[in-house]
């Protein structure tokens, strides 16, 4: 081997050892964000881990990934090892469907019956909490289970669910239960009038110190995924109804309802939930959000 096919050989090496490692929720709501990225190559430059978002949550806590989604409960309580990406988040600005509390019994005759946390949920359970004590006065037994529906109210009166088991409940595993429906996202903007952010994409800070190139072309990348899926958000609705128990057009009005931005309303929206729910996870103090700045 020559001298410069050495040179090659070991740059080579040293980008694949730089290949981001970054975290993608296996939840349709996070969808639009990833399926752009097959469409433009992007994916490629990426070594992607699946996973629930609450594994992905402690995963990129941990430092075994290096970008990726955190429930915004967690972000808070990272905050001084996280930048966060933005422009880009989960959300809603009113209803969001697939965050839900499902109760057999009205939800201001909660107080001392048990409610079922979702296992997979970090913020939702949070918010939960939070409109049940001050929106209906009521100061349930909770308990946490895996977020299997009829599991959850065979167990207890209510139950907090997230992601496709919560869309599935939205669309009718509540109403063929026979239970009452509360979309969190349209709770927390009717009692706050801001809209809720339940995740946001987030880089370890020191990778970032590292390789901030690779930070914002992943940023750079994420954004235009997110253009490319709306932009075409009828033919992502079809795809996904092939392999999804879900309907096309239930799929595209879900898309359209999600928020996936990260603007001024949202960090505002952020900075309340963080006042509100911050004593009860431990983070006493609203913390700075530190933005990725705009390369220049």
């Amino acid at each position: 081997m020559d001298d410069n096919s050495g040179a090659r050989l070991e740059a080579h090496l040293t980008q694949c050892r730089r290949r981001p490692r970054v975290g993608h929720i296996q939840f349709l709501n996070c969808l639009p964000i990833y399926w752009g990225l097959v469409s433009s190559g992007a994916i490629l430059d990426m070594e992607l881990v699946k996973h629930s978002p609450d594994v992905l949550s402690n995963l990129l806590v941990a430092g075994d990934l290096d970008i990726g989604p955190i429930s915004l409960v967690e972000y808070l309580r990272h905050a001084d090892d996280l930048v966060v990406l933005p422009d880009v988040a989960v959300g809603s600005d009113g209803p969001v469907t697939s965050c839900n509390l499902v109760s057999r019994v009205p939800f201001e005759e909660l107080g001392g019956a048990r409610v079922a946390l979702g296992s997979t949920s970090r913020t939702t359970v949070e918010l939960a909490q939070l409109i049940l004590r001050e929106k209906y006065g009521v100061r349930p037994d909770y308990f946490p289970c895996a977020p299997d529906l009829e599991l959850m109210l065979r167990e207890g009166a209510a139950g907090v669910i997230i992601g496709d088991p919560a869309l599935r409940a939205w669309l009718h595993d509540a109403r063929r239960l026979g239970a009452d429906l509360l979309d969190l996202g349209q709770a927390w903007k009717d009692w706050t009038g801001l809209p809720m952010v339940f995740a946001v994409w987030a880089v370890r800070r020191e990778y970032l110190e590292k390789f901030p190139d690779i930070v914002h072309e992943v940023h750079a990348a994420f954004l235009r995924s997110r253009d490319i899926s709306l932009e075409h958000v009828d033919k992502v609705a079809r795809q996904v109804e092939r392999w999804e128990q879900f309907p096309a057009a239930e799929l595209e009005d879900y898309f359209t309802t999600l928020d996936f931005s990260l603007g001024e309303r949202q960090l505002e929206g952020v900075r309340e939930f963080a006042r509100q729910v911050g004593p009860q996870i431990g983070v006493p103090v609203v913390p700075e959000i530190a933005l990725l700045g705009t390369r220049v």
